[in-house]
């Protein structure tokens, strides 16, 4: 079992890796819409620090860091067959939802959501965890 840390995304908070392969399986870490200069997509401070948090360009950021990890360890978002969501608030279901649904149908991957008190950065509004399935090449 091999655990990977990406060049270019965003560097843990922790001595943890982005994504571990067990066998045929990937498992990605919780990822946020945090960029690697520690900035977050979907969040805009104005002048007086009126802070506005978009959860649909949050969701959409999280999801495009969860392909780059999977390209990064040989697979994609078509190989994921798990996600476990966790939202600040139930009230952003709603959005969360309409841009996952740009990304996954049907035959995607099996999903969880939950609610939780809070994240690592009070600017998240979501965290997404994901298992993928992509046989390891062997040789």
């Amino acid at each position: 079992m091999n655990g990977i840390r990406v060049d270019g995304k965003a560097t843990p908070r922790g001595r943890f890796p982005h994504v571990k392969r067990a066998g045929d399986f990937l498992y990605v870490s919780g990822t946020s819409s945090r960029r690697p200069d520690n900035s977050f997509a979907g969040v805009e401070v104005d002048e007086f620090g009126t802070t506005n948090l978009d959860i649909r360009v949050q969701t959409r950021a999280v999801i495009e860091n969860i392909g780059d990890i999977l390209v990064a360890a040989g697979a994609s978002l078509g190989d994921l067959v798990q996600i476990t969501t966790y939202l600040v608030n139930m009230n952003d279901f709603g959005g969360y939802n309409e841009v996952y649904g740009e990304f996954f149908d049907e035959t995607g991957p099996t999903r969880t959501t939950v609610a939780v008190h809070q994240l690592p950065h009070p600017h998240l509004l979501i965290e997404i965890q994901a298992v993928a399935y992509r046989p390891e090449e062997r040789a």
